[in-house]
C-alpha cells in the first residue's frame, strides 16, 4: 500500500512535506505524483486543499488526512469519496501559533498600537488613554483545540475572557479554561458586552456570513473584530459599513472571501483594517508530520483514528 500527497503546494512546500513525512514514516511509500504510484495501491491521501476530483480513481482509499486545520473546501468537493474517513490537522504547534497571533492582535487593540501606527504615518505625537487588561472583555467564538488555546493565552494575560460555542457539538465535553456561553440565543448578549471578538469558528452553512449587518449591529459600539477563521464568516461590505459608521473601531483580518486579497480591495488601504496574508497559524511540516504519522500508524494497526471530521456538521 502507498500514500499519495496532493494539493496546493509549490515545489518547495511539496519537498518539505515529503522530507518530513518520509522521516516520520520511514517504512511507507509516499509520493506527490500518481504517476509514481499504482492507483489501486493508494490507501491514504494526504491533502492540502486539492483540486476537485483529485481523489477519484483510488479504489483502495481508506483515509483522507488533511494537512490543514480547515476542511470546508474538501467537504465542498462533490467528488470527495463518500464513506472514507476524513481527518483534519490538529497540531499543538499550530494551536500555539494561533494563540500567539490572537494575543498580539488583542494586546495591540487594548493598548491602541494600531492607532499609534496611524499616528506615526501622519507624523503625530500623542499619547492615548491606556486601558488595563482587566477592563476589557474578550469573547472567543469557537472552542476547538485552537479556540481553547487562544482563550487560555488571553486569560493568562489578565483579560476578562469568555468563550462561545454553537452547542450540541463534540467539543462540549472538552475542558475550557474560561466561562462558556452556548447556543444561538447567547450570542447577541455576549457580543453586546464584549470589547473584542475573536472568531475561530469552523465554516459551516450555519456560520457562513455570520458577521453580517445584523450581527455587527449587535456588537458593542466601538468594539473590534479579529477574524482568524474563514473569510466567508464575514460579509465584507457590511463590515466596511460598520467601520464607517463607528459601530466597529477596528478589524484584524487574516482570512478573506477571495485569497490572495485582490489589488485595489478596500481593505488594503483602510485605516481601520489590519490585513494578514492568511498567516496567523501556518502548518509546519516538522511538527504536523508527527500528527499524520500517528494516524497512519493507527490505520495500519486497526486502531481508532484521531480528529475525524463529522461530515454532517462540517468539522
Amino acid at each position: 500500500m502507498s500514500i499519495f500527497l496532493c494539493g496546493e503546494l509549490d515545489a518547495g512546500e511539496r519537498q518539505a512535506w515529503l522530507q518530513a513525512l518520509r522521516a516520520a514514516l520511514p517504512g511507507e511509500c509516499i509520493e506527490a505524483s500518481l504517476e509514481r504510484l499504482i492507483s489501486a495501491d493508494v490507501d491514504i491521501a494526504l491533502v492540502a486543499n486539492p483540486p476537485p476530483g483529485s481523489l477519484q480513481g483510488l479504489p483502495a482509499l481508506r483515509l483522507v488526512q488533511s494537512l490543514w486545520a480547515g476542511v470546508d473546501r474538501l467537504l465542498a468537493d462533490p467528488t470527495l469519496p463518500a464513506g472514507v474517513p476524513l481527518a483534519r490537522m490538529v497540531d499543538p504547534a499550530m494551536s500555539a501559533a494561533m494563540a500567539e497571533t490572537a494575543l498580539w492582535a488583542v494586546l495591540a487593540l487594548q493598548r491602541g498600537f494600531f492607532s499609534y501606527a496611524r499616528q506615526q504615518a501622519a507624523g503625530q505625537w500623542r499619547a492615548l488613554p491606556q486601558r488595563r487588561a482587566d477592563e476589557l472583555q474578550v469573547v472567543v467564538l469557537g472552542l476547538g483545540e485552537m479556540g481553547c488555546a487562544v482563550a487560555a493565552r488571553l486569560a493568562a494575560q489578565g483579560l476578562r475572557v469568555r468563550g462561545w460555542r454553537q452547542g450540541g457539538s463534540r467539543s462540549a465535553d472538552r475542558a475550557v479554561p474560561v466561562p462558556v456561553d452556548e447556543g444561538p440565543d447567547a450570542l447577541a448578549p455576549l457580543l453586546a458586552g464584549s470589547d473584542i471578538v475573536v472568531n475561530l469558528l469552523p465554516l459551516t452553512p450555519r456560520t457562513k456570513g455570520l458577521f453580517d449587518a445584523r450581527t455587527l449591529a449587535t456588537m458593542k459600539p466601538g468594539a473590534a473584530l479579529v477574524n482568524l477563521a474563514r473569510g466567508a464568516h464575514v460579509v465584507e461590505a457590511d463590515l466596511l459599513a460598520a467601520l464607517a459608521s463607528g459601530q466597529l473601531s477596528h478589524a484584524v483580518l487574516d482570512v478573506f472571501q477571495t485569497e490572495p486579497l485582490p489589488p485595489g480591495h478596500p481593505f488594503w488601504a483602510h485605516p481601520q483594517v489590519t490585513v494578514l496574508p492568511h498567516a496567523a497559524a501556518q502548518t509546519d511540516p516538522r511538527s504536523a508530520a508527527a500528527v499524520v504519522a500517528a494516524n497512519v500508524r493507527a490505520l495500519r494497526a486497526g486502531q481508532p483514528l484521531a480528529h475525524l471530521v463529522d461530515r454532517r456538521r462540517g468539522y
